[in-house]
């Protein structure tokens, strides 16, 4: 029980055995981003996608032994990170998934971004919150939902302000083609209200969750 509460605090641990998760959604993750860089269709806006990851992996893996996430949020944020992968690859407005929905149920445009967007709430608020809530144990339930989804929220703002500095600044044509908005003037309003929508589902989901690893 003592370690499984280090392991929620973000404690770091000894113990090879908890190791093992970590280690394999590495593993997977690296075999997928290596197969996903190999002539990507666009090579500039793969650079640009892939900002996040150069950033968070590194860091997440240099800071191991001193900052410890659940399981849980390895696994998620894996799952994260390969569907911004596929994005990256494809550039968010061409993946062939997003494509074939649009065919199947007769939308108007290639939602994937969309999905990530909400992915990015619904998968990532439980890293966000381990990181930055650890610490503050006598919160009740009803503010850490709140400091959740703004988490969630602060993410996904500056990264809509990140897709506007770099389509002012880089080139373009990879400029356009990163902040994939396909013609949607609300694009950025409605990427972050679909992040704020997954986050809320996290936190809510979380709140009837007990013994997590």
């Amino acid at each position: 029980m003592a370690r499984a509460a280090e392991v929620r605090s973000g404690s770091p641990l000894s113990g090879r055995g908890y190791a093992v998760v970590p280690a394999l959604c590495l593993a997977v993750f690296t075999i997928v981003w290596l197969a996903l860089a190999i002539r990507p269709r666009y090579r500039e806006d793969w650079v640009l996608e892939n900002l996040l990851t150069f950033v968070a992996v590194p860091a997440a893996v240099l800071t191991y032994r001193r900052f410890r996430f659940s399981d849980r949020a390895y696994v998620q944020a894996t799952v994260f990170l390969v569907l911004n992968t596929v994005g990256s690859h494809y550039t968010y407005s061409e993946v062939p998934l997003g494509d074939w929905l649009r065919d199947a149920f007769a939308l108007t445009r290639n939602h994937y971004d969309r999905l990530v967007h909400f992915s990015f709430g619904l998968l990532m608020l439980r890293a966000l919150s381990e990181l930055f809530l650890h610490r503050a144990t006598a919160l009740g339930p009803g503010r850490r939902f709140a400091l959740g989804l703004a988490l969630v929220a602060l993410g996904s703002i500056s990264y809509e302000l990140l897709e506007w500095l770099v389509a002012a600044v880089a080139d373009p044509a990879a400029g356009q083609a990163y902040l994939g908005t396909q013609g949607d003037e609300w694009d950025a309003q409605k990427d972050m209200a679909l992040a704020l929508l997954g986050g809320a589902i996290a936190a809510a989901f979380d709140g009837r969750v007990t013994g997590d690893e």
